[in-house]
């Protein structure tokens, strides 16, 4: 089975390493082609375009910024879907709208393409471990084919129904992140102001209910050790919970947090803040408490 892999940022270049080390024989394709280079050393053949990933491979993975660039990838010209060969399957692991998912998948099926949306989370160290969690939509007969490659980026693998069952969750999974990162660091940023000892403070909520894995993932990666370097991005974030916002609205429910939250985010992006990790939210109201 020779597998194709196009995007390699932050978590796909370390799912890719993942397929590398496991044996299987890898074409990747970045658009930035300096990105191919440490996974040439590692053994990968690098690909000259989309439309020969395409071609060549028998699995093909994507994991891209945006649902504009899975769009591009997937339904443009010179795209996988005019240029691929019928019974490739097709792991998308980009995190984009119901609606995007099944306009591609849609379009697979016209072709006899296989198309699964199948998002991850963990962030770049469960890339790394080989531990996330892949959430899986579109035809189970695929996702059949494709689940021993998926065991090896991942442990907790969920195939969950129709295309778009995927990305829903995924949605669902950013909504809780977006809000409860937020309410953790608002309560980390006023815990300071107040005087009280914010590593004390952590020890003693991180045993209390009030402890989460977004509070842990923002006192531990970030706040303590002083670093807020992506990780994953604000303004990926920012992204997601934008789409959640649109799905949680599409299903009749008002997205009360989620909209306080979209606000703060929209603000800490416009401050400069997009680059840094998600956790840099800490630093923004940080510095709006200081004002």
């Amino acid at each position: 089975m020779r597998i194709g892999f196009i995007g390699l940022g932050t978590m796909g270049s370390r799912m890719a390493s993942r397929l590398l080390d496991s044996g299987y024989p890898l074409l990747v394709y970045n658009r930035t082609a300096a990105k191919l280079k440490p996974l040439i050393v590692e053994g990968a053949l690098a690909a000259s375009s989309v439309d020969e990933v395409s071609k060549e491979a028998d699995v093909l993975f994507t994991s891209l910024s945006m649902p504009a660039d899975a769009e591009e990838v997937y339904l443009g010209e010179n795209g996988v879907l005019s240029k691929g060969h019928e019974e490739l399957v097709c792991v998308d692991c980009t995190t984009v709208g119901v609606d995007t998912s099944r306009k591609i998948y849609a379009e697979a099926v016209k072709r006899r393409i296989f198309y699964l949306d199948a998002p991850v989370s963990g962030g770049p160290e469960g890339a790394e471990k080989g531990t996330l969690t892949v959430m899986v939509g579109g035809d189970r007969e695929a996702f059949i084919r494709v689940e021993p490659v998926l065991r090896v980026i991942g442990e907790n693998i969920q195939y969950l129904g129709e295309s778009g069952s995927g990305s829903a969750a995924k949605l669902v999974n950013q909504y809780l992140v977006a809000v409860n990162l937020l309410a953790a660091a608002e309560a980390m940023v006023a815990a300071g102001k107040i005087g009280l000892n914010q590593k004390q403070l952590y020890e003693l909520l991180r045993v209390s209910y009030g402890q989460s894995r977004m509070l842990e993932r923002l006192m531990e990666q970030f706040v303590l050790p002083g670093n807020f370097e992506p990780g994953g991005a604000m303004k990926y974030l920012l992204k997601d919970l934008r789409l959640s916002n649109k799905l949680l609205s599409q299903s009749g429910m008002e997205p009360i947090s989620g909209k306080v939250a979209q606000d703060a985010y929209e603000k800490a992006f416009l401050a400069g803040w997009g680059d840094k990790d998600m956790a840099s939210i800490y630093c923004w109201l940080a510095d709006k408490l200081a004002d």
